[in-house]
């Protein structure tokens, strides 16, 4: 793969009939993705900068070492000032700077126009706005869907925002939270001895991927997100967590990528995934994660800031989604798995009943059903919910995810009840498990 040019072979690149055009049209590109930046940090949409393939030339970075991999910026308030926290990662190191914004944007902006990294990847809540230089050495700006934003449910659209140009499709450098060294996915067989992808882990480390995706948007536009939150650390559970790769991530990414102070405890009923999983929490000294063996139906959290129930069977997911409303959690992902409760009852005479004759037509509306009634009552609990696809289906076939975020401002929820009255009333349903479980506490009238 030949190494993408910098700022110096840019300009020597361009045809000598019309330098002025092409370096106009670099820097508007350039200026355009700088704007876009400094509008993000002032409005408080800035979720992440990164700035990849490094392509030389700058002293100060390479006075640290050799082989930078990233720079990872992310805005902090350090002294009750706003500032960048940049990290720089090398192959066996991290080194974090941060910076003050009248320092932050002059530094980089010196590396974008002096062409020190090949694409730069700038994160909101909403968008993802890449500046990429081609081989030929132009500069483009592209704006894309967030991952993980209401807009970008399909993974594949994430994929594709990534890709510096269509036309070198082969040669993409895409955006990835977690970085394959990281001691833990050796620890749990996702990597080998050398750091290198195990072949057949490659759907998983996908997952891993995508969920951290949709994890940090939905974190960045959540009341963790907002001063004095953002200063506190995070209480993570994750209900049938398995042999962690998912909880091992989220600690890693929150502890190590974000420096946020967080506490990761996954919750599974089998002793000896329990064991393997403690086993690694030792070996690697993890501060701030535990695991433990327990039910969602029968734990009980001291502190809940983030419920994680992924796969969870049938009612088990209106369990979960119930103890994460009581706790107050701000931020909710399922994963639901079988969707057995309201099946049968679609058996009661209603408009649609000789199109359910037929089993798979049955399983489907059952499904549909049960999780947007989910989404309903989230919604009338004070949650912004989505109802999405976490995974391309070629990866799983248990690819639906509801992620709900608190609203920061409470709002009515009187037409929400009503419509999910109406929808009762058509299907012939007598009942539904989270429904009757907020009732019970009186989170919703009965």
């Amino acid at each position: 793969m030949s190494q993408s040019p910098s700022s110096r072979d840019i300009q020597s690149a361009l045809p000598s009939d019309a330098p002025s055009d092409a370096g106009q049209a670099n820097a508007a590109a350039l200026g355009r993705f700088e704007a876009l930046l400094r509008e993000a940090a002032a409005s408080g949409r800035l979720v992440q900068l990164l700035l990849v393939a490094y392509q030389g030339g700058v002293a100060d970075i390479e006075a640290q070492g050799q082989g930078l991999q990233r720079v990872m910026a992310r805005p902090v308030l350090l002294r009750g000032q706003p500032h960048l926290s940049l990290v720089l990662r090398f192959p066996a190191k991290d080194i974090t700077r941060n910076l003050a914004l009248d320092e932050a944007w002059p530094t980089l902006g010196a590396w974008l126009r002096e062409g020190a990294f090949r694409n730069a990847h700038l994160f909101t809540p909403t968008q993802e706005v890449q500046l990429a230089f081609s081989k030929k050495g132009k500069a483009t700006v592209r704006v894309g869907k967030a991952p993980g934003s209401e807009a970008a449910a399909a993974p594949e659209a994430a994929d594709q925002a990534s890709d510096p140009a269509p036309s070198h499709a082969h040669n993409r450098d895409k955006h990835r939270l977690l970085d394959l060294s990281r001691p833990f996915l050796r620890e749990l067989g996702v990597t080998d001895a050398r750091g290198q992808l195990v072949p057949a882990m490659s759907r998983k480390w996908k997952q891993i991927n995508k969920f951290i995706e949709v994890f940090a948007a939905a974190l960045a536009r959540s009341p963790l997100a907002q001063p004095p939150r953002d200063q506190e650390p995070i209480h993570v559970v994750d209900f049938g967590s398995g042999k962690g790769y998912l909880t091992f991530a989220i600690h890693d990414w929150l502890r190590h990528t974000l420096h946020r102070e967080a506490q990761v405890t996954g919750v599974e009923l089998r002793e000896d995934l329990v064991r393997l999983c403690r086993g690694v929490i030792d070996k690697l000294h993890l501060d701030g994660m535990d695991y433990e063996q327990g039910d969602v139906r029968d734990y009980h959290p001291a502190r809940l800031n983030v419920m994680i129930a992924l796969h969870a069977c049938d009612i088990a997911t209106d369990h979960a989604i119930h103890l994460g409303l009581r706790a107050g959690a701000d931020i909710i992902l399922c994963s639901p798995c079988c969707h057995k409760e309201v099946r049968p009852q679609l058996l009661n005479p209603h408009p649609l009943r000789p199109i359910l004759q037929h089993g798979i037509h049955q399983a489907q509306e059952a499904e549909m059903l049960t999780d947007g009634l989910r989404a309903l009552l989230l919604d009338a609990a004070g949650y912004d919910t989505q109802v999405f696809e976490f995974i391309s289906l070629e990866h799983t076939n248990k690819n639906k995810m509801i992620l709900a975020v608190k609203r920061t401002q409470p709002r009515a929820n009187d037409e929400v009840v009503a419509q999910i009255r109406d929808i009762k009333a058509f299907y012939g349903l007598q009942h539904q498990c989270l429904e009757e479980l907020l009732k019970a506490d009186g989170l919703l009238p009965a």
